[in-house]
């Protein structure tokens, strides 16, 4: 499998499909897998925190999530064949899941949220094994009982909504203690199988102004997107050269 870095972060020359079937090949190994799930804004913050990016970079599968690495790949001169979101994994897998037999564990976002996408989740793949859920809002005192809990569940794989890269150091300290064949950090997308959060029509994804589309319904995000233009002059330097 052919990788390219933006800003010193690994990112996997692969589709969707291809994910899928990395997951499998994951799940059959039976040892622990951490995938990531990288955005733009994480790739910049990446490049100016050492550990972020060394977890990244140890990651087994690190997917394009986003249009902002899809055009920095292009810059590169590695252009990638699709964006591989959170989400979209997420379900890719649940479909597959649904057939195969796996079972999954939610952990994260607010109390109800992990248990309203699982329920989803069940209606649109009959058949689908949810061995656990959990909110993302435990104290630390909390968390020996999370782990607990997820390793009697015994899940092949499980979904950690913590946003990022909280999900992503969490997943660095626990994958080997936990034992599951794969982790993956999926940041919002409980919220928006839950129906807490909208995703944007298709026609909006197509066009990659999926990010324009969360800061109209979400203004806050506006501080989260300053990065952009950062992300952006960084990934011009470095295709010079720089």
């Amino acid at each position: 499998m052919s990788s390219c870095y933006i800003l010193g972060s690994r990112v996997d020359v692969l589709t969707l499909a291809a994910a899928v079937d990395r997951v499998k090949e994951f799940i059959a190994a039976g040892t622990p897998h951490h995938i990531v799930t990288l955005n733009a804004e994480i790739a910049y913050r990446a490049s100016r925190e050492p550990e972020l990016q060394a977890v990244i970079n140890r990651a087994h599968l690190v997917t394009a999530d986003g249009a902002g690495i899809l055009w920095a790949a292009r810059k590169l001169g590695t252009p990638l064949p699709e964006r591989v979101t959170g989400i979209d994994l997420l379900q890719a897998l649940a479909a597959e899941g649904a057939r195969q037999g796996w079972r999954f564990f939610l952990y994260g976002a607010a109390p109800g949220v992990a248990k309203e996408a699982a329920a989803r989740l069940q209606r649109e793949n009959p058949g689908l094994v949810i061995a656990g859920t959990a909110h993302g809002y435990l104290s630390r005192d909390e968390m020996p009982r999370l782990i607990a809990d997820i390793k009697a569940a015994r899940p092949h794989i499980l979904f950690v909504a913590l946003g990022a890269p909280r999900q992503e150091y969490w997943i660095a300290a626990h994958l080997k203690e936990l034992g599951v064949p794969v982790a993956v950090g999926v940041g919002g997308s409980f919220d928006v199988l839950a129906g807490r959060a909208k995703r944007a029509p298709a026609w909006v994804q197509r066009l990659n102004l999926e990010w324009l589309y969360r800061v109209l319904r979400e203004p806050a995000r506006v501080k989260r997107t300053a990065a952009l233009p950062k992300f952006m002059m960084a990934v011009m330097r470095q295709a010079k050269g720089g």
